[in-house]
């Protein structure tokens, strides 16, 4: 969570102060590629010592079990669906706030945990129902104060 609050607290500032030069391209849509490219450039190093000596091994099992064509585009679809949805997320975050869509973030989670339990018909652990009802009133309670007026300056 740390680190997707300062992505977002990052290509915010960012993309707001890049777009306010009209001779770079950069919205948030850009922004986010251009990040995800340094992201990229960064982790392949920490990548290949860490996980290099199981791979052809760990690929060799998975193309056993599922088959390469299966293999290959279940890769390739999730990279582009997770790519996509981060995206929107990130265009999201730049027009309403860090903190507005990480609270929507946590109350999305929540939601899924609670749809999900109703769908499964799974009943729920005590922890669960009480993180769920701490976040969901946390996100009452902020929408609650994001729409009061700010207090007027009181003047001597």
């Amino acid at each position: 969570n740390a680190a997707a609050a300062l992505k977002g607290k990052l290509g915010s500032s960012v993309t707001k102060s890049l777009k306010s030069d009209p001779t770079k391209n950069m919205d948030a849509a850009n922004v986010y590629a251009v990040m995800n490219i340094i992201s990229f450039c960064c982790s392949v190093p920490f990548v290949v010592v860490q996980e290099l000596p199981t791979l052809p091994k760990e690929w060799n099992h998975a193309v056993e079990t599922h088959g390469f064509n299966a293999l290959v585009t279940n890769i390739v679809v999730s990279g582009f669906m997770f790519y996509i949805y981060n995206e929107f997320a990130f265009a999201f975050t730049s027009h309403v706030g860090a903190v507005t869509s990480s609270v929507l973030n946590t109350a999305k989670r929540v939601i899924i945990i609670v749809v999900s339990s109703i769908v499964f018909q799974e009943a729920m652990e005590r922890n669960t129902v009480i993180g769920s009802a701490i976040a969901i009133g946390g996100t009452f309670a902020y929408s609650l104060a994001s729409k009061k007026a700010p207090a007027k300056p009181k003047t001597a």
